[in-house]
């Protein structure tokens, strides 16, 4: 038996090292403030000559130069290592989140909505203003709990049909159906 060898290299082996972009063929302002700055910190300017260089005030030339010491630190800083989260997707997550919070919000209201119907509340809190109308001006509409319109209708059928077995039942008691021994079916509280 024979062993067959590959032949592994590092991944460090097969890097080609970096070759530095070279300067645009017209320097800008930057690149005319980095060179500057440079020379002034190698030693070969002065910052004076620098500032006249530039044409410049030399308080202004400290200003750039400290600037650009902060860039190049902030540059060498480490940075985190793997993918990090772009701020379109973490705009995208916040929306979603948002929307879920909006949902939930509506869904809240119109369950505190039911509760106070059911209970026979008004809701004070969402009074809307009157829309400023010209001429006529409509009644406002008078809400009412379905359990209360239920309860006038039956009434008013009970009324008509001039029932016998008809209870009185205050205004905001709920009604239950319930059979009296003949048979028939009567409202009671």
């Amino acid at each position: 038996m024979t062993k067959t060898s590959r032949s592994t290299t590092s991944s460090a082996a097969k890097r080609q090292p970096r070759v530095p972009t070279p300067p645009a063929p017209t320097p800008s302002e930057a690149q005319r403030l980095a060179a500057a700055i440079l020379e002034v910190l190698a030693g070969l300017r002065s910052p004076p000559a620098a500032a006249e260089l530039l044409k410049i005030s030399l308080p202004r030339y400290y200003q750039l130069e400290a600037r650009a010491l902060e860039g190049l630190v902030a540059a060498l800083a480490p940075r985190p290592l793997g993918k990090q989260p772009s701020l379109e997707k973490r705009v995208k997550q916040l929306e979603k989140e948002l929307e879920a919070a909006k949902r939930a919000s509506a869904r809240q209201e119109a369950l505190v909505r039911l509760t106070q119907r059911s209970m026979g509340l008004v809701d004070f809190t969402k009074t809307k203003p009157a829309p400023a109308t010209k001429g006529k001006s409509r009644k406002p509409r008078q809400p009412m709990v379905r359990a209360l319109k239920a309860a006038q209708t039956l009434r008013a059928k009970a009324d008509a049909t001039g029932e016998a077995n008809r209870v009185d039942v205050p205004e905001t008691a709920s009604l239950q159906p319930s059979v009296v021994a003949d048979g028939t079916e009567v409202l009671r509280p």
